[in-house]
């Protein structure tokens, strides 16, 4: 597979990397032990969650408003993010000493909005994704002359995350596979122009969440389509159309692009969490996600992306539950049992004895389906995985408690 002559080229990529060079951290590659066991073969992880201001997006702010006139710098620069490309523009505007404005969408999460604000930028908030929020950049750019500072259609912003190629390619050089998050295409382009122009034989795969995968129904078609809706957890790669410059690149040198389900995100950033012990947000492990949920046939060994790692504790405690639902650890269910005196008491010691533990009890008295005398308990219990909770299941109701789910 060549590069065509319409894309950005290697020669942009490693001109970028000079112009990062002591800007920006060489993240470390980690071998995962639950990936590798799971593929049967060397899986790693490319760290850009411990890059500054935490994801990969400072390496694309950086070379765009590094070629910046010192007409345009005098102007600021505005942008549009969720949170990753903000606070990459905002600490590149900041190491280059230019004013900028970030546009962030309502509903932005607070830790990406205070870090943004910390590193000098204005925050304005429009619309409720980033599209809406890029509309409002540019009326803004029109309005006052402020450079736009696209979050990833521009050849500059692929070079400068073409880098994390580079380094890829110097850390596992014998690497097979690389497969990585993909939102409006930055990233993913600029890695596939890195390692397809060095190693043809390596295969790049994209990831998007299934609320959000404009890319599989705009390569179906053959030009960039616009989600008329959309929507997941991983607000990093919430982007409704992919751009035209990363389209084109994509449609040329991408191997393949898969999704994954919100399930699977939460799966993988509690594997993260718990055995990599790396804090990683959505957007960032849904490569982890797709390899864990066998969303994608690959070649050891491969290396995944972990490309940001900016997510709400807020949001973090509720993918952790949420994780923990879905690998079967965290289970909630009804019980009717009688309402009296120690009949509480022994359905928990029963519980207790068959190895769970119960997080919470709701007790329900007035339902028109309950019997004279009789009680539901709203059950919410940590168990060690989905075959411990069958067996929980099971044994309940063979002493005889009708258990349901989902009501």
């Amino acid at each position: 597979m060549t590069v065509a002559s319409d894309l950005v080229t290697l020669a942009e990529i490693e001109a970028a990397r000079e112009l990062l060079a002591g800007v920006i951290r060489l993240t470390p590659v980690e071998p995962s032990r639950p990936l590798s066991a799971k593929l049967a073969g060397p899986a790693l992880l490319k760290c850009e969650n411990l890059q500054r201001a935490g994801s990969f997006k400072v390496r694309g702010a950086y070379v765009r408003l590094s070629r910046l006139s010192a007409q345009e710098r005098r102007r600021g620069v505005v942008a549009a993010s969720a949170g990753n490309h903000a606070q990459g523009v905002a600490l590149a505007a900041s190491l280059l000493g230019i004013s900028s404005t970030v546009y962030m969408p309502l509903g932005a999460p607070l830790p990406k909005i205070a870090a943004t604000r910390g590193y000098g930028a204005a925050v304005e908030f429009a619309g409720s994704t980033v599209d809406e929020a890029l509309v409002a950049a540019q009326e803004f750019a029109e309005r006052t002359g402020a450079v736009l500072i696209h979050p990833f259609d521009h050849a500059d912003v692929i070079a400068g995350q073409g880098t994390v190629g580079l380094e890829i390619l110097e850390q596992v050089p014998e690497v097979k596979t690389v497969i990585t998050g993909a939102g409006g295409g930055g990233l993913i382009s600029g890695l596939a122009v890195a390692i397809k122009t060095l190693r043809p034989d390596v295969r790049v795969i994209g990831v998007q969440a299934s609320g959000a995968a404009a890319f599989p129904k705009s390569l179906a078609r053959g030009k960039p389509v616009r989600l008329e809706q959309f929507g997941t957890i991983a607000d990093g790669i919430a982007v409704g159309r992919p751009g035209d410059i990363t389209f084109a690149h994509v449609a040329k040198l991408v191997d393949d692009v898969v999704t994954v389900t919100e399930e699977d995100i939460s799966r993988a950033l509690l594997m993260l969490l718990e055995r990599g012990k790396m804090v990683v947000e959505p957007a960032g492990s849904v490569g982890v996600a797709a390899l864990l949920a066998g969303a994608v046939q690959v070649e050891t060994p491969v290396v995944a992306v972990l490309s940001g790692g900016n997510i709400d504790p807020m949001l973090m405690v509720r993918v952790i539950e949420h994780g923990l639902a879905a690998a079967g650890r965290y289970l909630t269910f009804t019980v009717r049992c009688g309402d009296r005196p120690g009949h509480l008491a022994k359905l928990l010691s029963y519980i207790a004895e068959q190895g769970a533990n119960v997080v919470d009890v709701a007790h329900r008295r007035q339902d028109p389906r309950l019997q004279l005398g009789e009680v539901e308990l709203g059950l919410s219990v940590e168990t060690r995985g989905s075959e411990h909770s069958d067996r929980l299941v099971n044994a309940l109701r063979s002493a005889g408690y009708t258990v349901t789910f989902g009501t």
